[in-house]
């Protein structure tokens, strides 16, 4: 008896593990997939904003360059859906595709920041 409630409790979380793993692959298939010329050509319209390189001047743009796909993609969806608010960025992120928030993530993600921090006192 012991061992049956001992292999049912596995059965669950097994499952649980491998359809999170399988989340996760889809996830970043579709991230390789995406087409960082594309994401270069799409992100000018960004640039307004958050600078040509996605280093931003302006002090309420945060940087988009050096920022991971997964996350940049999150966000960017989040804005699309109005799920994250913000009136500039709603208009932005409401026509783009999956396709184009899966193209800006790889150009962003793809650029390298340096960060030099200060000298010690």
């Amino acid at each position: 008896m012991r061992q049956s409630g001992h292999v049912k409790f596995r059965v669950p979380v097994l499952a649980s593990v491998l359809a999170g793993a399988a989340l996760v692959s889809t996830g970043a298939a579709a991230q390789g997939q995406a087409n960082m010329e594309a994401g270069r050509a799409k992100a000018a319209t960004c640039a307004v904003c958050h600078g040509p390189a996605g280093v931003s001047s302006a002090p309420d743009a945060p940087h988009l360059a050096g920022m991971p796909a997964i996350y940049f993609a999150r966000q960017l969806r989040a804005y699309r859906s109005g799920e994250r608010k913000h009136e500039v960025m709603a208009v932005i992120a409401r026509p783009l595709s999956d396709e184009d928030i899966n193209n800006l993530a790889a150009w962003y993600s793809a650029i390298r920041l340096d960060a030099t921090p200060p000298p010690a006192p």
